[in-house]
């Protein structure tokens, strides 16, 4: 399988780089992915780079040159629950964009973008497996909609606005809307696993940089797991 694992910042991919050894640099896009073999899988790894813009532009380079059969979509969000703590990892179901209002131009609903379907939903088998081995290593995560924007929330007023009109999201990143609408349209599995890094509020900035690092480094160490033990 060819297998590709993207993060959108340096200091949640150090963990790969110190668990795969021995790859080469191809550059995808304007980012470099290092190429591994990991039990017979060609694993590629990448940053996309922060925002929508990044993120689709690299997958999309990546999957225009390379036939990818999987694609890991990690790192850090920030929650949107009471219930959705720092340090939880996040199963994505699927991906909407918070910031995109275009009820005024069609029949279209909150988080659509004219054209595209409403929610980018991840069911695949891929991730129907994956969800299994979390269970079965007894790894605890919740799994729900995350949404998707490009500006960072730092704000209890910026957390109740998207919470309007997405009451049920579990949490908030900058990247995943982007990815699933490239892997949609490219018809590749996408499974996105999100560490919760902050609470989305006023105190976000504070805590980001320390927890960034910490649970980037968790969601990492399971998905090197799970791509060690595919065949």
């Amino acid at each position: 399988m060819k297998i590709a694992i993207i993060v959108p910042m340096e200091i949640e991919a150090e963990y790969y780089r110190k668990y795969f050894h021995s790859g080469h640099k191809e550059m995808f896009g304007s980012t470099t992915f290092e190429h591994f073999c990991v039990n017979q899988n060609d694993v590629y790894i990448g940053l996309s780079g922060i925002g929508k813009v990044q993120a689709a532009m690299n997958l999309a380079s990546l999957l225009s040159l390379v036939d990818i059969d999987l694609v890991f979509m990690t790192g850090t969000a920030g929650s949107l629950q009471d219930s959705v703590h720092k340090e939880d990892l996040i199963l994505a179901s699927a991906f909407a964009y918070h910031d995109a209002h275009n009820t005024l131009a069609g029949d279209y609903v909150e988080g659509q973008i004219p054209g595209e379907p409403a929610l980018f939903n991840l069911d695949s088998t891929a991730r129907s497996n994956f969800a299994q081995f979390l269970q079965k290593e007894k790894i605890d995560y919740q799994e729900g909609l995350i949404v998707t924007g490009d500006s960072f929330i730092g704000s209890q007023v910026q957390k109740d606005e998207i919470k309007q009109n997405f009451s049920t999201a579990l949490g908030v990143e900058m990247e995943g809307a982007a990815f699933a609408q490239v892997a949609y349209h490219f018809e590749k599995p996408l499974i996105g696993l999100r560490a919760i890094s902050d609470n989305g509020n006023q105190d976000a900035n504070g805590d980001f940089d320390h927890f960034a690092q910490k649970v980037g480094a968790t969601a990492a160490k399971i998905i090197c797991s799970y791509v060690e033990k595919m065949a």
